[in-house]
């Protein structure tokens, strides 16, 4: 087993849910885990687990073998060190005589997960993301927590905007995908919802904040992501985007946010950043029993051989699908989905119209 990319909350219940199918269903079978991700492939440094391992783990946040990121455009790239990164994992994989690598990550782990499947390795992923942005399946394992915690920031934010009558700007992770701060948002009573996928009008943000003023409501708050960005710069590379940004001394979009509000209609502006406290804590009940339940599907294709696959949520039944159905492949928020319309409905504005 291994545990790349970013951590989150529910990577050991997820561990734990497969490593107990495994004991259960194997005889014999022995379990070693790659310290720091595909770090610990590369260079072959592992642990061999024990069952007492995945005790009193279901509860705990982050990940027991530790994480790393090995970006998958440089896994073929040989660097400085003059590692054939490709080469090495293989080599690993073969010289410690593995049946199966068990890979829990996010988009680009599994790309990297389905590369080593196509080099021929027996390879099973999971989908791990806060972003819930992996191909294939409903939800993710860590979605749900971090969705709580971003709620919770919210929520604390509305008795000091309420008390001091300001606009908030709450910025919630999400660079390329806007799940977490749609879901966030949305339970948390957030008036503007900015999400990458919907570029936004300054001009309709501004409005619905009058609406809100003419309404008597002497605060507004926004749930905006990392990655939101407005319909003008839409027009320019990513790149050049960031290049602007940090030209004109703004750390992400939330701040060029508030000083466009706060120069536009008076009001004091605060930027709040929750920031990787999303990542962290322990995880909530949902996310314990959907990784538990996935985790067990884990062990189950292992047991059977079912290869070339990562388990995936349907949103009734844990399935599996085609690794390579899943990697590389983004599950972007669409802006004209049920959430979407009711949310709007409710008199959310999303800056788009």
């Amino acid at each position: 087993m291994l545990t790349s990319g970013g951590d989150c909350q529910a990577l050991n219940a997820t561990m734990r849910g497969a490593a107990k199918v495994l004991y259960n269903r194997i005889p014999d079978v022995e379990i070693l885990g790659f310290k720091e991700g595909y770090k610990g492939l590369i260079g072959s440094d592992y642990r061999k687990m024990e069952p007492e391992d995945f005790s009193g783990i279901l509860t705990v946040g982050g990940t027991i073998l530790g994480s790393s990121r090995q970006p998958f455009k440089k896994m073929r790239v040989i660097e400085e060190d003059g590692v054939d990164k490709v080469a090495a994992m293989k080599q690993t994989y073969k010289r410690l005589g593995l049946e199966c690598l068990i890979v829990l990550g996010g988009n680009g782990s599994l790309k990297t997960a389905n590369l080593l499947s196509e080099e021929g390795l027996h390879v099973i992923g999971l989908p791990k993301t806060i972003d819930n942005d992996i191909w294939g399946t409903d939800v993710t394992f860590g979605f749900q927590s971090a969705v709580d915690i971003a709620t919770r920031a919210i929520d604390c934010i509305h008795t000091t905007a309420s008390s001091h009558g300001r606009v908030f700007i709450v910025e919630v992770m999400g660079h390329k995908v806007g799940w977490l701060t749609l879901h966030a948002g949305i339970a948390s009573g957030a008036d503007v919802i900015l999400i990458p996928e919907i570029p936004y009008h300054m001009d309709s943000v501004i409005a619905a904040l009058k609406r809100r003023e003419d309404g008597g409501k002497h605060f507004s708050i926004l749930a905006v992501a990392e990655g939101a960005v407005s319909a003008e710069d839409m027009l320019i590379s990513r790149k050049e985007r960031r290049r602007r940004r940090e030209m004109m001394g703004f750390p992400s979009a939330a701040y060029a946010i508030g000083q466009e509000i706060g120069k536009r209609t008076g009001r004091e502006v605060r930027i709040a950043v929750p920031g990787h406290t999303q990542r962290g804590g322990a995880p909530d009940a949902y996310d314990r029993f959907i990784s538990s339940r996935l985790g067990a599907k884990a062990g189950l294709m292992a047991a059977a051989k079912e290869y070339g696959r990562m388990a995936a949520f349907d949103g009734v039944h844990i399935t599996s699908i085609p690794l390579k159905e899943a990697a590389g492949r983004l599950k972007c928020v669409d802006p004209k989905a049920d959430t979407i319309m009711e949310a709007k409905a409710m008199g959310i504005c999303f800056g788009d119209e």
